[in-house]
């Protein structure tokens, strides 16, 4: 790059004078500055009035320079590459300590490297180009915003419209090249991108214009971004408009150049209007403030001061504006902080003297680096809003208005920044509010799109480039019923096809394609495999029995799902043939054991609830004993006769009538299920079995089973089999795992469906144990995939999709046995809660009973009498036996012998009394 430096430093040289260092006062009376910009582009005859408005102002404002006068020396650049280049090295032959511009990338790029050597901050207010970075040029400092925010922008813009393609069309210059890089690492961070980089020479023709736009024309998307100078964009609008590409269906995004011409120009011709209608476009956000209204306000004033003619002020004209201001502050804070102008001769250029190029005469600003670190420290409101830098170098807050351009003039539909996103709010509203960038927060007015409709365009359209699509065709072995080519008209036929058919003749759009077999034709192709080709744009699809699986969903885009599908477990099985013990088989042994012992637990409880109050529950003990059987087992069928009268007994039965009444049903359900609906029986249980044993098991060949089963279900690969026919299925399964075949076979249902229709001694064992579908591939991102979606939701709802199931896939008779097999027996852990409720109630009641019967004990028990059977026994003995003995005895005849004994004891009293 330096050696290519030399012939703009030798022309630079040749209006250079030679001499030593030159010094001027720490403060003197007047500070020059230096200005290069095109004075006749649409930027720069609104920057010169702006810089002189500056001028004018900070000179009249004595506190900013304390005294000193700021001048600025201005050279017209022309932003003509080589021209303005030489222009430019020969304007900096005088000594200025900074420079407002380079306005053009193209320049900057050049100066900026000179700039660095003189040490000399150049200001540009325009040059936009991302890659003038302060890292390679620090002297370089830029006033405006960077297209990287722009592009942020445009990146968001689409997102939110859900657009995943975008045509750029640019011209082939610096600031627009590096443009568009920029744009496409935004857009790959929302997983869009740039499906076609449209150049144009920087001095294109009409013709160049047209050809590249017919190209443009015949491409899928419809969205395009044009980022150009506003010279060359106007041709490009009104070449677009020529050829139609302005009406229904087309998306154009013009970055700010168009908000510049038109906020300069406006009102423009209505034929130039008329090319531009529905076209959205970027302006660089400043927010309202007075400063603002102050310069708008008197801009027509200032315009005729300097006899440039008729045209208003805009964004780049506000940025230039307060470069002035930002000069000015950094040399007063410059000179307070002891800076001092001075200039020398760069000592590495000393070999060189006497060269007739003179560029030992060459002059470096001594104190520069402090110039430049005040600058960067600058911190003021201006007429743009708050002017600080980042620790980047660029201005913080960056935003802008969403401009759309609608009649003879522009409405404002919405704003982004970097802060908060795309907003309907000025951005400084948001500012003092924590960041909200959820995609519910993001908001733009509603747009008028080209063709003058308010509806979303699609942004694409199928190309109309006569290309038929490369569909690839998976070419099966076996289950042709799905997909096959015939041997021999060499076509392509069966349920997946003419569901891909169907759709397609649903979208509004025609879809030329081209059926392609995929495979050898010897054995079913891998389903994987498939999908890279499409991953890697050797087929734009593929349509077949295709399975939904995570792991080709990063590769490539699904359909929604046109069949449900999921894994299942195929055994053989054998007839279930009833017996004279069949209605022992609803419940499991336990299940039995544990029923009828709370059958006796319960009539005990009862009967000692009862056995004090009711007469039904007395007698001899063989009676008694009969009681209990008989009151328990006829509770199942709600015959018991016998009364209850004790509250405690009446709340245990209740409970036990509730738990009698649903193991009663679930019983009857399950025989019933047994003998009516178990026909067949398999030893296999599901898949949980299958992977507890060690088995061999089956899959088909080319089926995502086999990885599945592997990485999820962690089973032994070498216990898998593959097998490619149905055949080769209803053999190894006859074979059984003893004799070289499988103890099952693990496929997706929508096969073994088709499999039972004609294998009747087969079945699906259990559930499916995952659960996905069939959908067709396209390449990421592809906004075909979304239209075929909508078409397979179509076919469904009309019943098309299922007509077209009926016609491939009709099942028989002998596949209604394929239900799931061998239900569990009714195991104890389904009623263990109501067995819990059950014992819970007995307990309580017996508990209150033994208190009731304690406290009446107390009360009533009998006082201790020579009982020639109690002789010889403990004290504690004696009474429990008269406990249990108060217990046994009827509860009236208790009372009575209580009554008994309290009139005897009173008249006992008295008798003595009388005595006494």
């Amino acid at each position: 790059m330096k050696l290519a430096l030399l012939p703009f430093l030798a022309l630079y040289l040749a209006f250079v004078s030679s001499g030593a260092s030159r010094n001027v006062s720490s403060r003197p009376a007047v500070v020059t500055i230096g200005a290069v910009f095109g004075f006749n582009s649409t930027i720069g005859r609104v920057a010169k009035v702006a810089i002189n408005a500056a001028l004018d102002d900070v000179n009249a404002d004595s506190s900013v320079l304390q005294g000193t006068k700021l001048a600025i020396e201005m050279q017209d650049s022309n932003c003509n590459g080589f021209l303005g280049i030489v222009e430019a090295l020969q304007f900096m032959e005088a000594d200025i300590i900074a420079m407002v511009g380079p306005q053009c990338s193209t320049t900057a790029h050049i100066l900026s490297h000179v700039g660095n050597e003189l040490q000399v901050p150049m200001l540009s207010f325009a040059a936009t180009d991302p890659t003038l970075s302060s890292l390679q040029f620090p002297f370089f400092v830029r006033t405006t915003q960077s297209d990287v925010f722009q592009m942020a922008a445009i990146a968001e813009m689409l997102d939110y419209y859900q657009w995943k393609q975008v045509i750029a069309v640019f011209f082939d210059d610096d600031n627009s090249r590096n443009g568009i890089a920029a744009l496409g690492d935004k857009l790959a961070e929302r997983r869009c991108k740039i499906s076609y980089k449209a150049a144009l020479p920087p001095e294109a023709t009409r013709t160049d214009i047209t050809d590249l736009l017919v190209k443009v024309a015949l491409m899928e998307s419809h969205v395009i971004v044009l980022h150009a100078d506003p010279t060359s964009g106007l041709e490009v609008l009104s070449v677009a408009h020529f050829l139609e590409m302005m009406g229904n269906g087309y998306v154009w995004i013009a970055t700010d150049w168009l908000t510049s011409r038109l906020d300069t120009f406006a009102p423009l011709a209505p034929e130039t209007m008329n090319t531009m209608q529905g076209v959205l476009t970027l302006r660089r956000h400043t927010p309202d403030s007075k400063r603002k209204s102050a310069l708008v306000s008197k801009w027509s004033m200032l315009t005729k001061k300097e006899n440039s003619g008729d045209f208003h002020l805009n964004a780049y004209g506000l940025c230039a504006y307060d470069t002035v201001w930002m000069i000015a502050r950094a040399i007063d804070a410059f000179f307070n902080d002891g800076g001092m102008i001075s200039f020398s001769n760069d000592s590495r250029l000393h070999d060189l003297k006497g060269s007739a190029l003179h560029i030992e005469a060459i002059s470096v600003f001594d104190e520069g680096k402090l110039l430049l670190d005040e600058v960067q420290k600058t911190n003021f409101t201006g007429v743009t809003g708050q002017v600080q830098f980042d620790s980047d170098g660029n201005l913080i807050h960056p935003a802008y208005d969403i401009i759309n351009v609608v009649g003879t003039g522009m409405r404002t539909v919405g704003y982004w920044s970097n802060y908060s996103g795309l907003s309907v709010v000025p951005p400084e509203t948001l500012y003092s509010k924590p960041p909200n960038r959820s995609a519910a927060n993001q908001q733009l007015y509603s747009v008028i799109w080209p063709g003058e409709t308010t509806t979303k365009p699609r942004g694409w359209v199928f190309p109309n480039n006569g290309k038929e699509l490369r569909i690839g065709v998976p070419n099966r072995v076996s289950y042709k019923e799905f997909v096959s080519k015939d041997p021999v008209t060499g076509t392509v036929k069966g349920y997946c096809i003419d569901v891909f058919t169907a759709a397609v003749s649903l979208l509004p759009y025609a879809v030329p394609y081209k059926l392609i077999p995929f495979g050898n034709g010897r054995e079913n192709p891998s389903y994987t495999e498939l999908a890279n080709m499409v991953a890697l744009n050797v087929f734009d699809a593929a349509v077949g029995d295709i399975a939904i699986v995570t792991n080709r969903t990063k590769l490539v885009d699904y359909t929604q799902p046109y069949i449900e599908s999921g894994l299942v477990v195929l055994a053989p099985v054998k007839k279930h043939h009833s017996n004279a013990w069949a209605f022992l088989q609803p419940f499991t042994v336990e299940m039995w054991c544990v029923t009828g012992l709370f059958f006796l637990v319960v009539g005990v409880v009862i009967w000692i609830l009862e056995h004090r109050i009711n007469d039904e529950f007395r007698g001899p003990p063989r009676q008694q004993l009969a009681t209990v059987f008989w009151f328990s087992f006829s509770t199942l069928f709600f015959a018991h006769k016998e009364n209850t009268l004790s509250v405690l007994g009446r709340a245990v039965l209740i409970i036990w009538l509730f738990v009698v009444l649903i193991i009663q049903s679930s019983y009857t359900a399950s025989l019933t299920s047994i003998l009516t609906v178990q026909q067949l029986s398999s030893p296999i249980r599901g898949i949980d079995s299958l992977i507890t044993s060690d088995e061999p098991i089956g899959f088909q060949v080319g089926s995502f089973a086999e990885g599945y089963m592997v990485e999820e279900l962690n089973i032994a690969k070498s216990r898998l089999k593959a097998l490619g026919t149905p055949e080769e299925y209803a053999r190894a399964l006859e074979l059984g795992p003893d004799n070289g075949g499988v103890a099952a076979v693990v496929d997706e249902r929508p096969y073994v469906e088709n499999f039972l229709e004609t294998k009747c001694k087969f079945a699906i064992i259990g559930s499916e144990f995952t659960k996905s579908g069939w959908g067709f591939i396209f390449p990421r991102d592809s906004p075909l995939a979304m239209d075929m979606s909508t078409a397979i939701l179509s076919l469904s709802e009309n019943g098309d999709l299922q007509r077209i199931h009926d016609k491939w896939l009709t099942r028989s008779a002998c596949s209604s046995a394929t239900d799931e097999l061998d239900s569990d027996r009714l195991q104890l852990t389904s009623f263990w809660g109501l067995f819990l409720i059950c014992g819970v109630a007995c307990f309580l009641a017996l508990l209150t009973f033994f208190f009731l019967m304690l406290r009446q004990y107390l009360r009533h028990a009998p006082e201790d009498e020579a009982d020639p059977s109690n002789q010889g026994k403990s004290t504690s003995g004696r009474s429990l036996h008269k406990f249990l003995s108060f217990v046994d005895d009827k509860e009236e005849a208790v009372k009575n012998r209580s009554k008994q004994r309290q009139m005897q004891r009173t008249t006992d009293n008295g008798t003595i009394d009388i005595e006494s």
